[in-house]
């Protein structure tokens, strides 16, 4: 479903943390090109780099060097009516979704407020019935759930949560870091499966950040290997997995037997 315009592009991007002599480059000049509808996977060990380049996509963090084009257009976040704006089209599910909820404010609140950042004008029966729509979309149960706080739901409703936040805001992209880490196996694969429909469904670009080769696998048109700040490989999932160019990438192979069966075979 990958389509041939480019939704956002980075230009030698490089992010240092401290100064002096306590610099850290935690991504070094690194360049991509993500397509509308395409499903990348960065992959790479904790502290290589991948969360950071995260950040700088979601413009949470400001690149140290470098340029991001969104829709082929230099993006601006310097203004807060600029970054809310470039929000209502790029989202995240983080690893740990209890951080990524004000702890005090109720379901129905948290879901509203993505109604709101929506700029429609709705009745109050239409957003109830929003509400509704992004609940059944993630097998939970808008009525159960409306008057509760998140410290009350479980981490698997939690994660629910966040993609049924993002069936109601259907953003161009979506940077999903570790989304099924804190789940267990079913929970992750029923997550996995919400995430591509939404895809489907929409034409959404979805970056997945994950060390878990596996996964990128076998969910990711490209995939982005990086180690140490730097993109050490890039290209076609089956292309990258399958015949790897780069000792990095093949000590990741080698980690997961059943990809490594594959790869000896292939």
């Amino acid at each position: 479903m990958k389509g041939n315009n480019v939704l956002i592009e980075g230009k030698n991007l490089t992010k240092v943390f401290g100064f002096g002599g306590n610099k850290t480059t935690a991504v070094d000049n690194v360049s991509f090109a993500f397509h509308e509808g395409e499903i990348i996977s960065i992959v790479g060990e904790s502290g290589s780099g991948k969360t950071t380049l995260a950040k700088l996509i979601m413009g949470l963090l400001k690149e140290s060097a470098g340029t991001i084009e969104y829709m082929g257009k230099p993006r601006r976040l310097k203004r807060h009516s600029d970054r809310r704006k470039y929000w209502k089209h790029i989202q995240a599910i983080f690893q740990d979704p209890f951080s990524s909820f004000n702890q005090f404010y109720r379901v129905e609140k948290l879901l509203l407020d993505c109604i709101k950042l929506q700029g429609e004008k709705l009745t109050k029966e239409e957003q109830l019935r929003r509400m509704k729509e992004a609940c059944s979309f993630v097998n939970l149960k808008y009525e159960e759930l409306h008057n509760k706080y998140p410290f009350e739901l479980s981490g698997g409703q939690m994660q629910r949560l966040m993609i049924a936040r993002i069936f109601i805001l259907h953003p161009k992209l979506l940077i999903a870091d570790e989304p099924t880490s804190m789940v267990d196996a079913c929970s992750r694969s029923t997550i996995l499966d919400m995430l591509l429909k939404l895809r489907e469904e929409n034409n959404m670009t979805i970056i997945f950040i994950t060390h878990d080769v596996g996964l990128a696998y076998y969910v990711s048109d490209t995939l982005y290997i990086m180690e140490q700040g730097k993109v050490v490989e890039k290209g076609p999932a089956e292309e990258v997995i399958l015949n790897p160019k780069h000792p990095y990438t093949r000590q990741l192979i080698s980690d997961v037997p059943k990809i490594h069966s594959e790869w000896d075979l292939a």
